[in-house]
């Protein structure tokens, strides 16, 4: 799984796009994805936070965590 198809997966399920970014950041509550060097990284920010932080060697594994961290979530 690439990004172009979790972000589609993530529309499907229409799951709202205000509780997560795929772009990373530091957006208030919500649920990230981030390329941080040769890594991704997934986890929840708030209030300026990482919270929960997962690292992954290749983009694959860390959508499909990302994928079912955000199927697990009451929406």
């Amino acid at each position: 799984m690439n990004m172009g198809t979790l972000k589609a997966e993530l529309e499907q399920l229409n799951i709202p796009k205000g509780v997560y970014s795929l772009t990373g950041g530091l957006p208030n509550e919500s649920y990230c994805i981030a390329q941080k060097d040769n890594k991704r990284e997934v986890y929840y920010s708030e209030r300026g936070s990482k919270s929960s932080l997962k690292t992954f060697e290749n983009e694959n594994t860390a959508c499909e965590y990302f994928l079912a961290l955000m199927k697990k979530q009451k929406f």
